[in-house]
């Protein structure tokens, strides 16, 4: 069982770091097709059925589907212990499945992972809930299995930009922290000081709370002209948060999803008008 694990992640490491749509870091999709965009999961496997199931990549080959924040939420063991590692591994089977179609983006849970660091959800410092659950399961195995799944998250790309100028990550870099992000990150290979504060992956990751200069500063960075982000709880599922943000939020039974069309231009109100509640899918 360890073995198989740790092949599966060293599998779809590498089935991140080959997909053809890659350049460098970020996902770069052209306009065709179509594309699914889904907020944080944070371990909540109803809705990732969901997305597997309105998604159907099986039977539309030139569609796309954005995953993020899998990690650190939903179920526990008996001592409570994050199991969430588990969500992560089908996942990875399913972007093994779909590599040129599955597309799993970096999230700062993610790099705390990357880089053993704590982070708090709901009260509860995640990383070391999850590590105990890890040693409770796999027992010595568990330190090869940390080590396969930090390698996975890793070689996850930063972003996704589309033809029609939408560009997804997990968030931007917050008001204080512009200046020192560096976009040559998008173009080079990540190493794990890449997700320690100050790096540009931690910045890219981190931010919350974006002014409108901040967003219009980034667009220009990016040459993109609407974001759509996690990261930032939201109750209902969804916020504008600025004339070209919209915070998609999975990860509860208010948690949402955006389908667009990759041949299509929108307006913030056209995609605000197009997400669907997760709760809607069979």
């Amino acid at each position: 069982m360890p073995k198989a694990i740790i092949d599966l992640l060293n599998k779809a490491e590498q089935a991140c770091n080959a997909d053809r749509f890659r350049r460098g870091n970020l996902i770069h999709l052209p306009a065709e097709g179509s594309l699914i965009i889904t907020g944080d999961i944070h371990g909540h496997r109803r809705n990732f059925e969901r997305m597997v199931t309105f998604s159907d990549l099986a039977n539309n080959p030139d569609r796309h589907l954005i995953l993020q924040e899998i990690i650190h939420g939903g179920p526990r063991d008996s001592e409570g212990g994050c199991l969430s590692y588990r969500l992560l591994f089908d996942a990875a089977r399913y972007k093994l499945s779909f590599p040129n179609q599955v597309h799993i983006i970096m999230g700062n849970h993610d790099t705390t992972f990357i880089n053993d660091s704590q982070v708090m959800k709901n009260g509860k410092e995640m990383s070391r809930s999850m590590n105990q659950a890890l040693d409770r399961e796999f027992q010595q195995a568990s330190t090869d299995i940390k080590l396969a799944m930090r390698q996975f998250l890793l070689s996850q790309p930063l972003a996704v930009r589309c033809d029609n100028r939408i560009w997804m990550s997990h968030s931007l870099p917050g008001d204080l922290y512009v200046v020192k992000f560096d976009k040559q990150i998008m173009e080079r290979q990540l190493e794990i000081s890449d997700c320690k504060k100050p790096g540009s992956a931690y910045l890219l990751t981190w931010g919350r709370r974006h002014s409108q200069e901040t967003l219009d500063k980034m667009a220009e960075l990016f040459d993109a002209d609407t974001f759509i982000l996690g990261h930032q709880p939201q109750p209902q599922g969804w916020i504008q948060a600025g004339k070209n943000l919209i915070i998609l939020a999975s990860n509860h039974n208010h948690g949402c999803l955006l389908p667009i069309n990759l041949t299509d231009s929108y307006t913030i109100e056209q995609l605000i008008d197009s997400i669907v509640p997760l709760t809607s899918i069979a």
